[in-house]
């Protein structure tokens, strides 16, 4: 190792130290029977997770989110076809998206799409969401219908855009930071009883542990992640094998613009206690690179890391299963 090498290792334990950060550990959790779920950015970026590795992830949750591969590649369609569809930008039709994700599946660049037949999925659309409209949501229900995905939609709540829960947050139709809202409720057990089946009752009190953990061996800010994740360690799962849960924030809900206000608040926390449930917590943030243009800290489901992004190969994707990987190992 030369000089200049050994500096910058120097450097590197120096900011991963004082940020607090620690590495992801290997718990030994379940490689299978994974779930997903996510807000906006991070609905579409639970299903691009499901879609692309349907072997070992069960299951979505998806809030304010849409189908598989609805932008394209493009951040216009994104913008106007998949959130607020009109005459003129249609939201993509169902059997289009089918034979895309039909044709990558037989390219081997997502698991099979056989997997979704077995699949859960659990879909909520607030009453007051004007960011995301509810016929986006509906066009992922008749995406994952068309591989019979045992699909449930919620869209009987006034929600705005937003993370919904039953005791945290602002008032239910608002949509502002940190786009958390109290409706009286609780979507993270929802969506979890939906994905996993019967549920033990919620800890009155959280026993477990929030790890602040380093991203860096897994992302890098050159395609708009992080410096560290979060994960939620129930005692009983340090030494026994739990399952997993991945749950990603949406846009400007990461920890980078909100603190630590959705991992500790979206609902998720008092469900993986007393259900031996580690909940991994990866994090976007803000990038204005020329490369990658991501303001306002989204998930990508509109190709600024690469045009492989929706498939096994993104660069996102890659990430975060390598987190799964390494909780599993």
């Amino acid at each position: 190792m030369n000089r200049r090498t050994s500096a910058a290792a120097l450097l590197a334990c120096w900011a991963l130290a004082a940020s607090g950060a620690e590495p992801l550990p290997a718990l030994h959790a379940q490689p299978t029977g994974i779930t997903v779920s996510g807000v906006s950015s991070g609905g579409y970026m639970a299903v691009q997770m499901h879609v692309a590795h349907s072997a070992s992830i069960a299951g979505a949750g998806v809030i304010a989110g849409g189908p598989y591969y609805c932008a394209h590649g493009n951040v216009f369609t994104a913008f106007y076809n998949c959130m607020t569809p009109g005459r003129w930008t249609p939201l993509p039709h169902t059997a289009t998206l089918k034979a895309q994700a039909d044709a990558l599946s037989l390219e081997r660049r997502i698991d099979s799409v056989r997997h979704l037949e077995n699949a859960h999925a659990w879909l909520f659309t607030g009453g007051n969401d004007h960011t995301v409209r509810r016929e986006v949501v509906e066009g992922l229900r008749d995406f994952y219908a068309a591989y019979k995905t045992q699909v449930t939609l919620v869209a009987d709540k006034p929600a705005g855009h937003a993370m919904v829960t039953d005791t945290r947050g602002k008032k239910c139709g608002t949509t502002e930071p940190p786009f958390i809202v109290d409706c009286d409720y609780d979507a993270a057990g929802a969506l979890l009883a939906a994905l996993l089946g019967k549920l033990q009752p919620r800890a009155a009190k959280e026993s477990g542990r929030v790890l602040h953990f380093d991203q860096s061996p897994y992302a890098s800010a050159d395609i708009s992640m992080d410096e560290a994740g979060f994960a939620y360690i129930p005692k009983r799962c340090e030494n026994e094998r739990c399952r997993i849960h991945v749950a990603f924030h949406g846009c400007g809900q990461g920890a980078a613009e909100i603190g630590e206000e959705f991992v500790r608040d979206a609902g998720y926390n008092a469900w993986a206690d007393t259900n031996d449930l580690i909940v991994l917590y990866p994090q976007a943030i803000k990038r204005f690179s020329p490369f990658v243009w991501n303001p306002r800290g989204c998930w990508d489901w509109w190709g600024y890391s690469g045009a492989d992004y929706h498939t096994q190969s993104g660069a996102q994707v890659r990430a975060v299963k390598a987190m799964i990987d390494r909780l599993a190992n």
